[in-house]
């Protein structure tokens, strides 16, 4: 990747709706080149995919929180295992498994504390696997992405 590339991605990542012929003209790169890199940069993986991002509270989920797992190696499931069905579970948009104290950070979405709570306590906490949990939920977001 040069420095094209670069501003061709960080654009696509504010503005990943706008026409090959708009980005062309804001970068100052020839339009032909600007689909060709994009081209290339899907077909290297570089560009994973291109998705919409929603505003979660006007869709009904304004709640945010992370929550950090114990793994519970005893009880007969894989780390990887737990954190792929953790994965499926309704409101969980994000699954790390990382280092540390914890095992697991997870991004839940939520319609309210109540349906967080009921989340984490009936269904989370119910996963074999799971040792323990905590729950940071978020005030507020100063910056959300990269």
């Amino acid at each position: 990747m040069d420095q094209k590339d670069r501003k061709i991605i960080d654009y696509l990542m504010e503005n990943g709706r706008d026409k090959i012929s708009d980005i062309s003209r804001v970068l100052d790169i020839p339009r032909v080149t600007v689909y060709e890199r994009i081209q290339n940069m899907i077909r290297q993986g570089v560009i994973k995919k291109f998705s919409a991002i929603p505003d979660f509270s006007a869709l009904g989920y304004p709640v945010t929180s992370f929550v950090l797992v114990l793994f519970d190696a005893s009880r007969g499931i894989s780390e990887k295992k737990l954190a792929e069905k953790i994965a499926r579970m309704k409101n969980v948009e994000e699954v790390h498994i990382i280092t540390g104290e914890w095992d697991l950070l997870l991004k839940v979405r939520a319609q309210s504390m109540d349906d967080l709570g009921n989340m984490v306590l009936e269904k989370l906490r119910e996963t074999e696997g799971v040792g323990k949990t905590q729950t940071i939920a978020i005030f507020q977001t100063v910056k959300d992405g990269f």
